[in-house]
């Protein structure tokens, strides 16, 4: 046959994206071409995400619409990865009995193997690869679905720490450490691709090392990366409030290309409810970390994320919950509705709170969010701050970002001035606010 073509979709968090350029990049590598949409394509390839049950609902969806176009002789096959094939490939064999192939977690080369076999004549249906080889992190080619200007740098793979919400746990298995040497390498392999913004992920990259080295080695790590040549940005997501310590908080307030963004996870601030979830840490555990960065980090910016409805969440416990997001005042906040999870020990636990409840407080947490960051960003107005050149929105308007905002979950910046490109680092000055997003004028 010709050389085919794929095309994929890639659902979920930016954990999953990494996934899917290392898979790509295997694919490539062999010959196949990417295409963009899925109408050019010989085999469609779904990342999934099996995080919470609307996760898995958006993979249904797109399984769905992906197998019309087999049955329409669009495309020749549907292979379907991730995740979601991880945790419940049982079930998803049953019901999509017209995929070609499904792949667990594995190297981005069982992927490439499942796509071809699918592709072929006598390809035929495959069972599910689950776990099948001992390499989590592929260090194979890596072919970027990012803009060039900004990569995301995953350091470690799985997670230890059993929130009893969470299934990542069952899905990604236990903390696996990238070795610091490879962690180094790829960054300058990224930056020679054309990134100038680092995004350290991981399930929780306060933990970077444990498993290792014997103790936690972020701090350490991080010193290194700001000094890879070229780096202009280096910005740190998922950070645990209870592994947040003075060595960490030293390092961010050293500067340099580390960014001052802290992204700090909550999840809640009720003291029984934090228990319950297992997040091993109160709420003056969370008000003094939050105290001692602000009061360490020069402008520091402060992102969260919390849960609603979590069992036991009565209208005392949430309403803590809001009165501690007052008091804060977190620079930046995604709030989700608590998703029951078969198999999590939260989801035997009792006084599970009705759907509607749980939307309710969903929506009275970003009600007060919204209040909070437009008088944040209201307060930004006539402020010079740097900014990086994303591209065109819809309108054909320049948008970038200040180093206040991480791609994809926060605020933009809309840009006025000659002669922009994408990847450009810029100073703007403020002109304008509107909510989350901002109106500059480049100087």
């Amino acid at each position: 046959m010709e050389r085919p073509a794929v095309s994929m979709i890639s659902l979920g968090c930016a954990k999953n994206l990494v996934d899917t350029e290392r898979i790509l990049g295997a694919l490539a590598e062999r010959g196949w071409l990417i295409a963009e949409r899925a109408l050019d394509a010989d085999v469609v390839l779904i990342n999934t995400c099996g995080f919470i049950g609307e996760a898995r609902e958006e993979s249904f969806g797109v399984i769905e619409d992906a197998l019309l176009l087999k049955d329409a002789r669009v495309i020749r096959a549907v292979v379907v990865i991730g995740c979601m094939v991880q945790l419940m490939s049982e079930q998803l064999v049953r019901q999509f009995s017209e995929v070609d192939a499904w792949v667990g977690l594995t190297a981005p080369e069982t992927v490439a193997d499942a796509c071809e076999g699918a592709a072929s004549a006598t390809g035929g249906k495959s069972a599910p690869v689950l776990g099948a080889s001992g390499r989590p992190f592929g260090y194979g080619p890596r072919l970027r679905i990012t803009p060039k200007h900004y990569a995301y740098l995953r350091i470690s793979e799985g997670c230890d720490n059993r929130c009893r919400y969470c299934q990542i746990p069952a899905i990604r298995g236990p903390l696996r450490s990238k070795p610091f040497e490879r962690i180094i390498q790829e960054a300058g392999e990224l930056v020679a691709d054309g990134a100038r913004e680092l995004i350290l992920i991981a399930q929780d990259t306060t933990s970077y090392g444990t498993d290792l080295y014997g103790e936690r080695q972020l701090a350490a790590l991080l010193r290194e990366l700001r000094d890879v040549d070229g780096v202009r940005w280096l910005r740190l997501l998922y950070t645990h409030p209870a592994h947040i310590d003075d060595e960490l908080i030293a390092v961010l307030a050293e500067g340099g290309t580390l960014l001052p963004y802290v992204d700090l996870p909550i999840q809640h601030a009720n003291d029984a409810i934090l228990e319950q979830m297992g997040r091993h840490i109160g709420q003056d555990g969370l008000r003094e970390v939050v105290a001692h960065v602000r009061n360490a980090v020069a402008d520091a910016v402060l992102r969260t994320s919390v849960i609603v409805g979590f069992p036991g969440e009565g209208v005392a416990e949430f309403d803590e919950l809001l009165s501690f997001i007052r008091e804060v005042r977190f620079d930046r906040l995604g709030a989700f509705a608590y998703s029951r999870e078969p198999g999590t020990p939260a989801a035997e636990l009792a006084g599970q709170v009705p759907d509607e409840v749980k939307q309710e407080r969903l929506a009275a947490v970003m009600e007060l969010q919204h209040e909070i960051a437009t008088e944040q960003s209201a307060a930004l107005v006539g402020a010079e701050i740097e900014t990086v050149v994303d591209g065109k929105d819809v309108d054909g308007e320049w948008t970038g970002r200040t180093y206040r905002d991480a791609p994809d979950v926060d605020g933009a910046i809309r840009l006025e001035g000659p002669n922009l490109e994408p990847g450009m680092f810029i100073r703007a000055v403020v002109t304008e606010a509107y909510g989350y997003d901002l109106v500059g004028k480049v100087t």
